[in-house]
């Protein structure tokens, strides 16, 4: 568990990003208004030295959004990014370069995020190439071989010339992992990391990636929608659902002790390895709103099982927390904070 003393890497505050939706030119008339997919709606958290965040949500919470907002991927329509200290909000394409080699992303698809035409070697290195770090190839590939050796791509030699459709899934995403560690970052967002691994090999993928995170005491974002998988990778969890954060708190009082019904509904996908185990039941209704047009009030009161009447409906709540370190944006827990 990371120290509550640990200075703050990154803070985001009230974040968000709306994309307009492209209408014709008809409907543009008729509706007389533009059109936004609310993806990330006002989110505030904090990311310290050395600590693993785990941001987690069903498809379309805006999780993988927030991930490439703070990396400066995409712009954001409003709200603050703060990194070290510095707001790197608005700052242009040529003033964010130099921090890039110490903010680094993991991809979710080991097929699609390397390139096909390229040797596993100069995929690791493009990253030294781009940020200009080392002038000699020899360092290069030397860099490149530890990396590869460190990610257990052993003999580091034998991958180093082989191309992508020579690996196998959890191979392709230890090369992955190499090309965002081999600059040394202090920040990596991962984004749904062995997602599409088979089980068979993601608890190897995921080790790895934990022990080289405590080895180099470096800031992980962990975007998952495993709850369960968060507890044993994180030390803080934040829950979103259509844009908003649900719930926050560490990661073990949250998984054994969910608040937000929301939060314990995802709980409730979880396996339980005992058939014989009792459990409550919390069922979700219906599907995920469109983001287009998110629900008023609280965005899960269409779906919630815990629905306590119109102040759900009409009344946004407010993340408060309720308990120390634990935050929870839900009327069930008005009065509490």
């Amino acid at each position: 568990m990371v120290n509550s003393l640990e200075e703050t890497l990154l803070t985001v505050k009230n974040l968000r990003k709306w994309f307009p939706v492209r209408l014709g030119f008809f409907q543009t008339i008729i509706r007389g208004e533009k059109l936004f997919v609310k993806a990330v709606d006002g989110v505030d958290f904090d990311l310290k030295e050395g600590e693993i965040l785990g941001l987690v949500g069903e498809s379309g919470s805006g999780k993988t959004t927030t991930g490439r907002l703070v990396l400066k991927l995409i712009e954001p329509t409003s709200g603050t990014i703060i990194y070290r200290g510095k707001d790197i909000t608005h700052l242009r394409p040529e003033e964010i370069r130099p921090l890039r080699r110490k903010m680094q992303i993991i991809f979710q698809d080991p097929y699609e995020s390397l390139n096909p035409k390229m040797l596993v070697g100069d995929i690791v290195a493009e990253p030294l190439k781009v940020q200009g770090l080392m002038q000699s190839e020899v360092e290069i590939e030397e860099r490149v071989m530890k990396t590869l050796e460190q990610v257990n791509l052993i003999p580091p030699e034998e991958f180093y010339y082989r191309y992508p459709h020579e690996l196998s899934g959890g191979q392709r995403q230890r090369v992955a992992v190499a090309r965002a560690f081999v600059l040394d970052p202090d920040f990596i967002v991962a984004d749904e990391p062995v997602s599409m691994l088979d089980a068979s090999i993601r608890a190897g993928v995921l080790k790895l990636m934990l022990n080289l995170v405590k080895e180099r005491k470096i800031s992980f974002l962990y975007i998952t929608h495993d709850l369960a998988l968060s507890r044993h990778m994180c030390d803080r969890v934040v829950v979103m659902y259509l844009g908003k954060i649900m719930e926050k708190s560490d990661s073990e009082r949250l998984v054994k002790e969910p608040l937000h019904p929301y939060t314990k509904a995802l709980m409730q996908a979880v396996p339980v390895p005992d058939p014989d185990a009792k459990r409550v039941e919390v069922v979700i209704k219906g599907e995920i709103p469109s983001p287009i047009n998110p629900p008023s009030g609280c965005r899960f009161h269409t779906r919630c099982p815990s629905y306590i009447g119109d102040v759900c409906k009409k009344v946004e709540p407010k993340l408060v927390e309720v308990e120390k370190g634990r935050f929870v944006a839900c009327h069930l827990y008005a009065g509490k904070s």
